[in-house]
C-alpha cells in the first residue's frame, strides 16, 4: 500500500507540475516553430544524444498520458526526418504506452474490480474474445485518445505483452504518416514550398488514412471472424429470415420487394406468436370482456339489460375465428405469392451462410434472426405442480376459471386479468414492484389500481411469490411481504412476469454469436450480430417486445442484410409509443416524468383531465388524462402519457409531433373535430400555453382594451 501510494504521489504531482506551471506551452506547435533551427543543428552535430533526449522525453509524456504527443510524433520528423523520426516515435510511444498502462493496472484496476465486479466481468470476458483485436482497432483508428486508452486498458486483463506488441504494430502506420508530414512541412522554406506535391501528397494520406485504416480494420476483423468458416461458391438466396412472427414476415415481405431471392423458415405458425397468441387474440378476449362490462353499466346510459352471461366456449371460438380472418394476411400462400420461398421446420446454423432444415441445407449472402420470444417461467418452488397457464397456453383452457391467480402486474398481466374478470373470473394479480404498470407515469398506475379494485380485482402489489402448493381442484401460492405471508388459493394461475428470448437450438454458440444478460442476442446499432452478415431483429434481440417495434427494426435488418455493404442504416429508436390494452387504456411515448427527472433533465409537466372534456364526459369515459413532460419554458415535446379510452390512438398526435419536431404551440394551432377524443391533446397544449402567456404583455392588452370602452384609469 504505501508503495502505491508513492506511486501516486508522484502521479499527482507530475500532473500538477505539468499542468499548474503551464508546461505544455513547451509542448505547442508555436515553441517549436521557434526553436526548430536550433533543435536540428543539435541533432545534426548529436545526434544520438538530441535523438535520446528526444526518446525519453517522448517515453516521459506518454507514461504520464500527457496530449503533447499530438506535437511530438510530427516534430521527430522535422527534427530526424522520416525514417530516424518514425524509429524514435515507434519505440518511444509503444514504451510510454505500456507504462501508462501498467501504472494505471498497479495502481487503480483491484479499486475498480471491487468495486464495478459486475462491469468489470463483462469487460474482462470482452477483452479475453478480443482484447487483442479491439486494440489494434482501437490503434489503427484512434476512436478515443491514445493517451486515455493506455490507462483505461491497464484496467483490463489484457496481457502485457499482448498490450505492447498490438501497440507497436498498431501504431506505426499513423506514426509513420504523422512523422513524414512533420518531415514535409519542416523542409519548406518558402510560400512556393506550400504547394510541393511531396506537402500535399503528405496531408492527402493524413486526410484519407481514417477511411484506408477503417477499412483495412473491417477487412481484418472480417477475416479473422469467418477464417474457421468455409463460404460457399454460389448461394440459394440473397437472405434467410429464420422466424415466420412480425419480425420475419417484415423482413422478408421488405426484402422480395426489393426483388431479392427470399427463403424464409417457420417451425410452428406462420404470423408467430402476435397472429397466433399474443396480440390478435388478446384484443378479441379483451373485446368480449369489455362488451360484458358495458352490458353491466347498461343502466347507466338508461338502457334495461341483465347480468351477462359468459358462455367462453364461444368466446373462445371467436378469439379463432378472429384469428382465422387476420390469418390469410400472414399465410404462406400470399407470401409466395410476393416470391418468398416459405419453409417449414426447425432451423440450425452450421456456418455464416448456411441453415440446415430436417436434411435440407440452404445457403445465403445473409441471414436474418426473427424467431421471437416465449413466456419466462420464474424458478418458485412448486409452480410445475399447479394447474398454470402463460400467455402461449391460455388459449387452450375449455372452461372459464372460477378462480384466476394472474402472477405479475405488468401489461401482459393487466390486460388479461381485466379480461377474464369482466367476463366472469374471480381474480387476484400479485405483483412484486410496488405498482403495477411500474413502468409507467404513477398516475396512470394510480388510476388503474383504482379502477381494478373498483370493479373487484384484488391487486396485491409488493408482494413476493415464494412457493405454490397443488391444492384439490387446483393451487396456493404463498407470498409475502415485510415479514409478513399470506396463502391465496386458485383454479388455474396465469403466469405473466416476462418474455424471454427464442434462441435454444438455432447453433448460435456454434458460431460464435453472443447474447445479452438478458439472452437476447447481441446485436450492434445496425443490427448486426458478432458475425456481421447475421442480423436480429424482434423479441429475439430486444431490448422492447412490440410487434410495431419488431416491425420497425426489420425494415432495417432487411435494408442493411441487402445492402449493407455499399450503404447502412442505423436503427432509430427515438420515437416509439406503446400501449396497455386495459380499460381505460394507458398509452405513452418519449420518456416519464420520473425518467426525466432520473436523467437530470431540467423539465416541467402540465396535465390535462378527461373529466373536462365533453367527448369522454358524454361516452361516459371521463376517467383519465394527458401528461406531457417538456423541457422548463420550451413547447418541445420530450414524452406524452394519456391515459383513458381509446389513447392508443390519440396518443398518435404527440407521436407524429416527436417524430418532425412539431412543439406543443403547433398542436394548439391544428383544428381538431369537436366532439372527439383527441381534442385532449389540444386541450393540453392549451393548458401549457397558458402558463407561458408574457404577462407584461397581457397587462398592455388589458390597459388597451380599458382605454376602447373610455375607461377613465385607463388615460392615467
Amino acid at each position: 500500500m504505501a508503495r502505491k501510494l508513492i506511486i501516486a504521489g508522484l502521479a499527482v504531482a507530475v500532473l500538477t507540475g505539468y499542468f499548474g506551471f503551464d508546461l505544455g506551452r513547451f509542448l505547442n506547435l508555436q515553441t517549436l516553430l521557434d526553436t526548430l533551427e536550433t533543435i536540428r543543428r543539435l541533432a545534426a552535430s548529436e545526434p544520438l544524444l538530441s535523438g535520446g533526449m528526444f526518446f525519453t522525453l517522448y517515453v516521459a509524456v506518454a507514461a504520464c498520458s500527457l496530449p503533447g504527443a499530438f506535437i511530438l510524433t510530427p516534430a521527430a520528423g522535422a527534427i530526424f526526418g522520416t525514417l530516424l523520426g518514425t524509429v524514435w516515435v515507434s519505440f518511444a510511444s509503444s514504451i510510454g504506452a505500456t507504462l501508462s498502462f501498467l501504472a494505471a493496472r498497479y495502481l487503480l484496476r483491484d479499486f475498480f474490480e471491487a468495486r464495478f465486479g459486475g462491469v468489470t466481468d463483462r469487460v474482462n470476458q470482452g477483452v479475453r474474445e478480443e482484447g487483442a483485436y479491439y486494440l489494434f482497432g482501437l490503434r489503427l483508428v484512434p476512436l478515443f485518445p491514445f493517451f486515455a486508452i493506455n490507462p483505461v486498458m491497464g484496467l483490463t486483463r489484457l496481457r502485457t505483452w499482448t498490450f505492447y506488441w498490438v501497440s507497436q504494430v498498431g501504431m506505426l502506420p499513423g506514426t509513420i504518416i504523422y512523422v513524414n508530414a512533420g518531415a514535409q512541412l519542416g523542409r519548406i522554406e518558402s510560400v512556393s514550398g506550400v504547394l510541393s506535391p511531396t506537402l500535399l501528397g503528405s496531408f492527402a494520406l493524413l486526410g484519407i488514412f481514417p477511411f484506408v485504416a477503417r477499412r483495412a480494420v473491417g477487412w481484418f476483423q472480417g477475416r479473422r471472424l469467418y477464417a474457421r468458416f468455409q463460404r460457399p461458391r454460389q448461394f440459394d438466396a440473397n437472405l434467410i429470415v429464420i422466424g415466420a412472427g412480425s419480425a420475419g414476415l417484415v423482413t422478408a415481405y421488405v426484402a422480395a420487394a426489393a426483388r431479392a431471392t427470399v427463403i424464409l423458415i417457420e417451425a410452428d405458425q406462420m404470423g408467430g406468436d402476435c397472429l397466433n397468441t399474443g396480440c390478435v387474440p388478446s384484443k378479441a378476449l379483451l373485446r368480449a370482456g369489455r362488451v360484458a362490462a358495458l352490458t353491466r353499466r347498461a343502466a347507466e346510459f338508461g338502457v334495461r339489460a341483465g347480468p351477462p352471461v359468459t358462455d367462453f366456449t364461444q368466446v373462445m371460438d371467436r378469439v379463432r375465428r378472429v384469428i382465422g380472418r387476420i390469418e390469410p394476411h400472414d399465410s404462406v400462400e400470399r407470401y409466395t405469392a410476393l416470391g418468398v420461398d416459405c419453409v417449414r421446420g426447425r432451423a440450425r446454423l452450421t456456418s455464416p451462410w448456411s441453415v440446415v432444415v430436417g436434411d435440407r441445407t440452404i445457403t445465403a449472402r445473409s441471414i436474418v434472426l426473427a424467431s421471437g420470444g416465449t413466456p419466462a417461467l420464474p424458478a418458485i418452488p412448486g409452480l410445475r405442480d399447479v394447474p398454470h397457464v402463460t400467455s402461449d397456453t391460455v388459449w387452450e383452457l375449455a372452461e372459464l376459471p372460477a378462480r384466476l391467480l394472474v402472477l405479475g402486474g405488468g401489461p401482459i398481466g393487466c390486460e388479461l386479468a381485466q379480461a377474464f374478470h369482466n367476463l366472469g373470473s374471480e381474480v387476484t394479480v400479485v405483483e412484486m414492484l410496488p405498482t403495477l404498470l411500474a413502468r409507467e407515469e404513477e398516475a396512470a398506475s394510480t388510476l388503474l389500481t383504482g379502477v381494478f379494485e373498483e370493479s373487484g380485482i384484488r391487486v396485491l402489489t409488493g408482494w413476493r411469490a415464494e412457493a405454490f402448493e397443488r391444492r384439490p381442484g387446483g393451487g396456493r401460492l404463498r407470498c409475502a411481504r415485510d415479514g409478513k405471508t399470506q396463502d391465496l388459493d386458485f383454479d388455474v394461475a396465469l403466469i405473466a412476469v416476462g418474455r424471454k428470448a427464442r434462441t435454444a437450438g438455432l447453433g448460435l454458440e456454434d458460431l460464435g454469436i453472443t447474447l445479452n444478460p438478458n439472452g437476447t442476442v447481441s446485436v450492434n446499432e445496425y443490427l448486426q450480430t458478432r458475425l456481421p452478415n447475421i442480423y436480429a431483429c424482434g423479441d429475439v434481440a430486444g431490448p422492447w417486445q412490440l410487434t410495431h417495434v419488431a416491425a420497425h427494426q426489420a425494415w432495417y435488418c432487411a435494408m442493411n442484410a441487402l445492402w449493407g455493404r455499399f450503404w447502412r442504416f442505423k436503427a432509430d429508436y427515438r420515437v416509439l409509443p406503446a400501449t396497455v390494452y386495459t380499460d381505460p387504456e394507458v398509452a405513452r411515448v418519449g420518456v416519464t416524468e420520473a425518467e426525466a427527472r432520473a436523467a437530470g433533465l431540467d423539465i416541467e409537466t402540465v396535465t390535462y383531465d378527461l373529466g373536462d372534456l365533453d367527448r369522454a364526459i358524454a361516452d361516459g369515459e371521463d376517467r383519465g388524462f394527458v401528461k406531457v413532460v417538456t423541457p422548463r419554458d420550451s413547447d418541445r415535446i420530450l414524452g406524452v402519457t394519456v391515459a383513458g379510452a381509446h389513447a392508443g390512438e390519440v396518443i398518435s398526435e404527440f407521436v407524429l409531433a416527436m417524430r418532425h419536431g412539431l412543439g406543443l404551440r403547433k398542436i394548439l394551432g391544428t383544428v381538431h373535430s369537436y366532439p372527439t377524443l383527441a381534442e385532449a391533446n389540444k386541450f393540453a397544449a392549451g393548458a401549457w400555453q397558458r402558463r407561458h402567456l408574457p404577462g407584461r404583455l397581457l397587462n398592455i392588452a388589458a390597459w388597451l382594451n380599458r382605454r376602447q370602452l373610455g375607461d377613465p384609469g385607463a388615460a392615467q
